[in-house]
């Protein structure tokens, strides 16, 4: 086994503690407004914009720096009619059949139903696909280690990327997905999709759901020493 070389951690820049809890709040802030966003505008996205999203979400860390994704963004008015064609007959199936009621019930607040606009609509729509193996040089599969954690990871800084250059976007994952392989010719026994994330700029009319997010107290709990730090552990 080849050791893989180390360099030297030269672009880190420790902050200092005032600067460091900025940095921290004001992040906070950012995307305490980022919403799921079902009605697009058709207003165009410069490819640039998605590129360096996308690149954002490849800094991701993943197991054994394996990488396992694979990002294919959709602008062509063409796919996008056949990816909502797809999606929608799935959900459709969905709706009508397979999902149970107590899916359902939850689901009902929020208003969805199978018919999907939006697929169309979005002027950029990301396939995200998780790669199970990779081929090596003499064609051999690799199989790669948790490659869903990995690219769920991948998948959340992306949709932060998108956030944070100030659009909108909308999880989308009909059951199952298996179309976006044919329909992109993304080999199947390769990438499984794991997510269709719908980016673009809200319609000028877009309304989202009165909900709220879990505080704090509720989603994080913090275990800290009682009392004065040792002085012989400082």
């Amino acid at each position: 086994m080849t050791e893989i070389p180390t360099l030297p951690l030269a672009d880190y820049v420790e902050p200092t503690a005032r600067e460091l809890d900025r940095r921290a709040h004001e992040f906070r802030t950012r995307l305490a407004t980022r919403r799921t966003v079902r009605d697009f505008s058709d207003r165009p996205v410069a490819r640039s914009v998605i590129e360096d999203c996308i690149a954002a979400a490849g800094t991701a860390p993943s197991g054994a720096n394996q990488q396992p994704w694979r990002f294919v963004a959709i602008s062509d008015p063409a796919v996008k009619r056949r990816i909502r064609l797809a999606a929608e007959e799935e959900e459709r199936e969905f709706y009508d059949r397979r999902a149970p009621q107590e899916w359902l019930d939850a689901l009902a607040p929020i208003g969805t139903d199978w018919h999907k606009p939006f697929l169309e609509t979005a002027p950029w729509l990301i396939a995200i696909f998780a790669e199970r193996w990779h081929l090596d040089a003499e064609g051999n599969k690799v199989k790669h280690y948790y490659p869903t954690e990995s690219i769920g990871i991948a998948t959340g800084l992306l949709i932060a990327a998108v956030h944070s250059a100030g659009l909108v976007s909308l999880t989308h994952t009909p059951s199952p997905m298996g179309f976006l392989n044919e329909i992109l010719g993304r080999p199947g026994d390769l990438e499984r999709p794991f997510l269709l994330l719908v980016v673009g700029y809200p319609a000028a009319a877009a309304r989202v759901p009165a909900i709220s997010r879990k505080p704090l107290s509720e989603i994080a709990i913090f275990i800290e020493p009682k009392g004065p730090p040792d002085p012989g552990l400082v």
